[in-house]
């Protein structure tokens, strides 16, 4: 990497005669070297690098003529960087011990001649046998036998509630974005389940709860009479999301719904939007800073919200007149979306 430095700084001082020249010798040289070769090039990390660094004083239009890479191969190999650092493999440690096999065909017989016992209840009795289980450990042994263990059979699944309930229910989370020079940005995201409406809250590389109080203020001024509609707000657990920024929400006649710890099933259409905001735009463009992801972003969120079409609102985007509930075939009524058109 040194030598290239120095290389670079001799080439600035030369004639533009003497730079062609040289420029013309080097590509000849190139073009040689490769029809030698039998396989495609192999680059390190310091070569890679400056790859990357010269790119930014190229035209893009001359990259194919001169880089030996394409922009993807850039862009893929600046998300490998990313996952290197964040890739913990060398310190996970093994697991706890496997459930023994007595155990579970005990757990078994105890839920098929109990038909009213739920996994709580027999952990319980597990518990007073002098078995020391977890409930989630009990609910997956219940679950890999086919046994449904919920002794509340009658009630609406998660799903129902939240096809039931898409209208009047609006969900966040955090995304985390990283830059060309591993900074980590934090931005703040909502959505509404109805409208599949996309909202963001704010950027930032030191989330505080205060900050996220404040952007949650900062919607609800934002959301105007939209809020009057809606009466759920589901989140996960964390640490950001205070009561502080509950009682923002509160305040507006909205319900606070936590999810489980490690579902995120809990707050799927959040989670998808998630991934479609990483797959569609931020594993396509290199991060400079928290100033760019929040020019990018704000760009983004008007195709989502006016272009992008969406399954669950048979191919149109959120801004579309006719709303169609998620799940449902049929138009919802207009009212849902405009309180004041109840009146």
């Amino acid at each position: 990497m040194v030598r290239c430095l120095f290389g670079l700084l001799a080439v600035l001082v030369r004639s533009d005669l003497s730079k062609d020249a040289g420029l013309l010798v080097l590509r000849h040289e190139n073009q040689v070297l490769r029809r030698q070769l039998s396989g495609r090039l192999r680059w390190d990390h310091a070569g890679r690098l400056w790859l990357i660094a010269l790119s930014r004083l190229v035209n893009r239009r001359r990259w194919p003529g001169i880089f030996p890479v394409i922009p993807a191969t850039i862009l893929r190999w600046h998300r490998n960087l990313v996952a290197r650092k964040w890739d913990y493999t060398d310190r996970r440690r093994p697991g706890r011990p496997s459930t023994g096999v007595s155990v579970k065909t005990l757990i078994v017989r105890m839920a098929r001649e109990n038909p009213a016992w739920g996994h709580r209840r027999i952990r319980g009795e597990l518990a007073r046998l002098g078995y020391a289980i977890a409930a989630s450990t009990v609910w997956e042994i219940l679950h890999a036998a086919g046994i449904d263990p919920a002794p509340r059979r009658a009630g609406p699944a998660w799903r129902e509630f939240l096809a039931a309930q898409a209208h009047a229910s609006i969900a966040c989370d955090f995304l985390v974005a990283e830059t060309v020079l591993f900074e980590r940005l934090h931005v703040l995201v909502f959505i509404e389940h109805g409208t599949r409406r996309l909202h963001l809250a704010g950027v930032t590389a030191h989330p505080t709860r205060a900050w996220a109080v404040q952007q949650a203020r900062n919607l609800a001024v934002g959301l105007g009479d939209r809020l009057g509609a809606l009466r759920f707000l589901i989140q996960d657990r964390d640490p950001l999301f205070t009561s502080a920024l509950g009682e923002v929400f509160k305040a507006e006649g909205l319900r606070i719904v936590t999810t489980l710890p490690r579902t995120p099933r809990m707050n799927a259409i959040c989670e998808r939007v998630m991934g479609t905001l990483r797959r569609e735009l931020l594993d396509r463009i290199m991060i400079l800073g928290e100033c760019h992801l929040v020019l990018v972003l704000r760009a983004y969120l008007v195709h989502y919200d006016r272009r992008r079409p969406h399954h669950s609102r048979r191919q149109r985007p959120p801004g579309h007149r006719n709303a169609v509930r998620p799940g449902r075939g049929r138009p919802c009524d207009p009212s849902a979306e405009n309180p004041s058109s109840r009146e």
